[in-house]
C-alpha cells in the first residue's frame, strides 16, 4: 500500500463516494476507484460493500479509519514542514495563499507588496488555479488560506466572507453591442463567445441561462481564467461573461464591460481549515487581504 491509496480511502470515508473523493483529491473518479481497489487488494479484505451503486463502509473500514487519518495528517504536516524548511533556516515565516490565476496578474502583486513592506521576516507563496483546486489546497495543507467562491464545493472549512459582485459581459471596444447600457442574454444570439472552461461553476450557470432563453451559445474559444478571457476578447474573437471583480483589472485592454442580465451573483470569501488554529502572521495577512479586496470592490 502507499500514501495515495490511503488518502483516497480517507477521502471516500469523508465524502461518502468516489465522486466526492475525486473532487477533493483533484483526480478522476476512475483513478480514485483504482486506488481503492489496489488498497483493498493489498489489505486482503474489502473496505466497502457496493449496494445499488453506493459504497457502504465495512466494520473493518471504520476500525482502520482512525489510524489512516492520523498517518495521512502526519504526512501532510511533514510536507508542510519541508515547505517551510525550503524557505531556509533564517527564521522566516511562510504564508501559502491559494488564489485564482487571474488575481496574480494585476490585483495580488500590489496587495502582497503592501503587506510585505517592512516585514522582511515573511515569505508569501502563491498557489494558483481553479476554485476547486484552491479548496483542495487548503484542505490538504498546501495553502494556509484560499480565496474561494461561495458556497464552497467542499464543506469542511471555516469561511470568512469578503465581498459580492456580479457577472459582466466584456466585449471589444468597437463591438456593436457596446451601444447597449446592459447586455441581455437575448443580445447574444449568434454572437461568438469566449467561454470559461466546462468545469467552471460560472459555465454551468451560463448554460442554464442560455437554455432558459432557448439559445445555443456560439462558443468560439474556451479558456480557463478571467485574464485569458479578457485577452481573447481584446483580440476580437468574441464577447465573454466573467466575474466583474476580476474583469475590472483588465480594463487597460481595448475592451469594455457592461452589466449582464439575468444577473449572475458571485460571493467570495477566505477559506481556512476549521480544525487548526491560525498563526498570527496568517491572521494578519487575511485581514489585510480582506480590507484591500473590499476597498477594490467599493
Amino acid at each position: 500500500m502507499n500514501l495515495k491509496q490511503l488518502e483516497a480511502f480517507k477521502a471516500i470515508m469523508s465524502t461518502g463516494s468516489t465522486i466526492g473523493a475525486a473532487t477533493r483529491m483533484g483526480l478522476s473518479q476512475s483513478a480514485v476507484s483504482r486506488l481503492l481497489s489496489q488498497l483493498e487488494e493489498a489489505l486482503g479484505f474489502a473496505l466497502f460493500l457496493r449496494k445499488k451503486g453506493r459504497l457502504m463502509a465495512t466494520p473493518e473500514a471504520e476500525e482502520l479509519l482512525a489510524e489512516v487519518a492520523g498517518l495521512v495528517d502526519g504526512m501532510q504536516r511533514i510536507q508542510r514542514l519541508a515547505d517551510e524548511m525550503r524557505v531556509g533556516r533564517s527564521r522566516k515565516s511562510l504564508i501559502k495563499v491559494g488564489v485564482p490565476t487571474s488575481m496574480t496578474q494585476e490585483l495580488l502583486p500590489r496587495i502582497v507588496a503592501e503587506f510585505l513592506k517592512g516585514r522582511e521576516d515573511i515569505v508569501v507563496e502563491l498557489l494558483t488555479g481553479s476554485y476547486d483546486m484552491i479548496e483542495r489546497a487548503v484542505l490538504d495543507r498546501s495553502a494556509d488560506l484560499g480565496f474561494v467562491r461561495l458556497p464552497t464545493e467542499i464543506p469542511d472549512f471555516e469561511i470568512e466572507p469578503v465581498l459580492e459582485t456580479e457577472g459582466v459581459c466584456v466585449m471589444p471596444a468597437d463591438h456593436p453591442l457596446t451601444r447597449h447600457a446592459c447586455i441581455e442574454v437575448q443580445h447574444l444570439r449568434d454572437v461568438p463567445l469566449v467561454m470559461l472552461g466546462r468545469q467552471r461553476a460560472l459555465r454551468a450557470e451560463l448554460n442554464q441561462v442560455f437554455r432558459a432563453a432557448n439559445l445555443t451559445p456560439q462558443v468560439r474559444v474556451e479558456v480557463h481564467s478571467v485574464g485569458a478571457a479578457c485577452s481573447f476578447v481584446a483580440e476580437g474573437l468574441g464577447v465573454s461573461i466573467v466575474n466583474g471583480l476580476l474583469a475590472s483589472h483588465f480594463m487597460h485592454l481595448p475592451i469594455v464591460a457592461r452589466p449582464f442580465r439575468p444577473a449572475l451573483p458571485y460571493a467570495f470569501g477566505l477559506a481556512f481549515r476549521a480544525d487548526e488554529p491560525r498563526s498570527k502572521v496568517v491572521t494578519a495577512f487575511a485581514e489585510h487581504l480582506k480590507h484591500r479586496l473590499a476597498a477594490q470592490n467599493a
